[in-house]
């Protein structure tokens, strides 16, 4: 059994930034709901609630384009979406080739909102915070030697936070009750849905060769949360292709070959995933370094470095992932 948990994701020490011209527009004004003589300029948080799960469908597909993101907002430099994702996958054998993945993941979304009572107007910044866990099972059909159908079962499960604490002032002034969700107000959400999965692995001893193009579609609801006023749906549908290279450099480290890595991917999001943050495609080209240590009898057999350059619609930046197998 090879468990290969850089697979579809960045292990926990992968950062990327990623710099975006416009700031995606969701986050900001919409139409005055005129409550009570008051405003509030982007207080429809029923449409933010749909706006924030849109976002969370991105952390509940395993994909290495989004693994770690970062967004900043072009006005103040701050991020305006933060996310990073820790995710496995493997297949316990040839024999029976029931195939187990799973990943975990945090992402922070800050719309800013406008409260006014007619003389004044007040920005109400908010801080959502999103964590979410997905998990996948699925069984492969070998075609070839070399290559894999898999279909695959989806399920998540996650919560929706805001750390806002919104002055009394404002509370007083503007009795809304999807406003009361931005006081340290919460939602959970639940998802469902599958993965159709191509998997190429042509490994020999001069070079290894991985392809990989997946198909996903899974619907997240909410449910639960402090506020019933505030409840939103999403769905998360994705079309990725993601291929690597490896082989010798030449160099020997722990008693194996030093292998390079070359890396590319490509996503293509649908339904509510696209456009939420600007984009509808992102891709990644990436290069690094690969340990084999699998002479030693430790449980870690091969350890990657990777640059990545990722790019798309107004969007580039540069990651670093560090990642392992098993």
């Amino acid at each position: 059994m090879r468990v290969r948990l850089a697979r579809f994701a960045c292990a926990g020490a992968a950062f990327a930034l990623l710099s975006v011209l416009p700031r995606a527009s969701y986050a900001q004004a919409a139409p005055s709901n005129g409550l009570s003589g008051n405003t509030v300029i982007g207080g429809n948080v029923k449409r933010h609630a749909d706006a924030v799960l849109a976002v969370m469908s991105y952390t509940t597909v395993p994909d290495v384009t989004t693994s770690s993101l970062s967004i900043n907002n072009g006005a103040t430099g701050d991020p305006g979406f933060w996310q990073t994702q820790l995710g496995g996958g493997f297949t316990l054998s040839r024999s029976f080739p029931l195939y187990l993945e799973g990943t975990l993941a945090y992402s922070r979304y800050d719309p800013t909102f406008i409260a006014s009572d007619g003389a004044e107007e007040r920005p109400l910044p908010t801080r959502w915070n999103t964590f979410s866990g997905t998990v996948g099972v699925g069984w492969d059909f070998r075609i070839t030697n070399d290559l894999v159908f898999r279909p695959i079962i989806n399920g998540t499960l996650g919560r929706v936070a805001s750390d806002l604490r919104v002055g009394q002032s404002v509370i007083n002034r503007v009795t809304d009750s999807n406003l009361s969700f931005l006081d340290d107000g919460y939602l959970n959400a639940y998802g469902y849905g599958g993965s159709l999965v191509l998997d190429y692995e042509h490994y020999r001893v001069d070079h290894e060769i991985d392809v990989e193009l997946r198909a996903t579609d899974i619907y997240l609801r909410s449910f639960g949360g402090s506020s019933e006023a505030v409840q939103g749906s999403a769905t998360a549908q994705q079309l990725s292709l993601w291929m690597r290279w490896r082989a010798p450099t030449g160099w020997h480290a722990l008693d194996k070959p030093v292998r390079y890595v070359l890396e590319g991917a490509y996503s293509h999001y649908f339904g509510a995933s696209a456009g939420v943050l600007g984009f509808n495609d992102l891709v990644s080209l990436g290069v690094g370094l690969e340990l084999d240590s699998s002479t030693y009898p430790i449980i870690i057999t091969r350890t990657r470095a990777i640059v990545r350059y990722v790019f798309g619609h107004n969007v580039q930046g540069v990651s670093l992932g560090l990642a392992v197998s098993f």
